[in-house]
């Protein structure tokens, strides 16, 4: 393909000539088109069967940070049953996203899919894996430790929840993209790295709360507390390492 067009460039420069610039013009178009045109590329035309895993994992992480959310939620609220449905739903959605992880990992070796960019892909889906175990992690922590989180600071804790959910809620969409478009990637790149700033800003206000005004705490409570939106701020930094690979490896693919 790219002889071809190259000979119908030099056709058109030798035989065209000067007195029809315009339709030379038009050849140089498609010449430059036809090459750059394969710099992006639908990685989901190599296995239909590897193209319903990803999507499915996708779908496991999104159900996951959705119900890790509605969990810290209803123990922020008292609501320990709902809390207890919460946690047992997560961890099968964290066991499910582990064998579909590890079912793609297989086709990939098996089948040598896509070679040059397997590795990364790869480490992308491990990453985006990561997200899923902390939320299963934390809500573990949750019911184990029972922290005991002032009346007053309640609302804190679940506008970070928010905030950090809206990390992943931004970065599985741009994974998803990457797939198929994946000069898409950067815009919704951008509010993954907004929310992943606004968590730690909350995160920071929770902290300075609790040492600053919470004086009815003792201190070892207070670091009890922080350590939960410590907790909580990670699910945000697990989405961010998943947006700095989708960075990665769109630049990868435009070399």
């Amino acid at each position: 393909m790219f002889f071809c067009l190259f000979l119908l460039y030099m056709i058109g420069v030798l035989v065209v000539g000067d007195a029809h610039q315009s339709l030379k013009n038009k050849i140089v178009c498609i010449f430059v088109l036809q090459v750059k045109a394969p710099v992006m590329f639908d990685i989901f035309k190599t296995s239909k069967s590897v193209t319903l895993s990803i999507d499915e994992f996708f779908d496991k992480v999104e159900a996951g940070i959705f119900n890790f959310k509605k969990g810290v939620n209803h123990y922020i609220k008292d609501n320990l049953n709902d809390f207890e449905e919460n946690l047992k739903a997560n961890n099968a959605l964290e066991k499910e996203a582990d064998i579909l992880k590890r079912k793609i990992e297989n086709d990939f070796y098996v089948h040598s899919l896509m070679p040059t960019y397997s590795s990364d892909i790869l480490n992308l889906l491990e990453r985006t894996d990561d997200i899923i175990d902390l939320s299963q992690e934390v809500l573990n922590q949750f019911d184990v430790e029972g922290p005991n989180i002032p009346a007053d600071i309640k609302k804190m804790y679940s506008k970070l929840t928010s905030a950090s959910v809206k990390t992943v809620e931004n970065v599985i969409p741009a994974a998803r993209i990457f797939f198929v478009s994946p000069e898409q990637v950067k815009d919704k790149i951008q509010k993954v790295l907004f929310y992943h700033h606004e968590t730690h800003t909350i995160g920071t206000e929770i902290k300075r709360k609790l040492f600053k005004e919470c004086d009815q705490l003792k201190l070892s409570e207070k670091i009890h507390l922080r350590y939960f939106a410590l907790h909580i701020e990670q699910i945000a930094n697990a989405a961010k390492v998943v947006a700095r690979l989708l960075s990665s490896l769109v630049l990868k693919i435009k070399m």
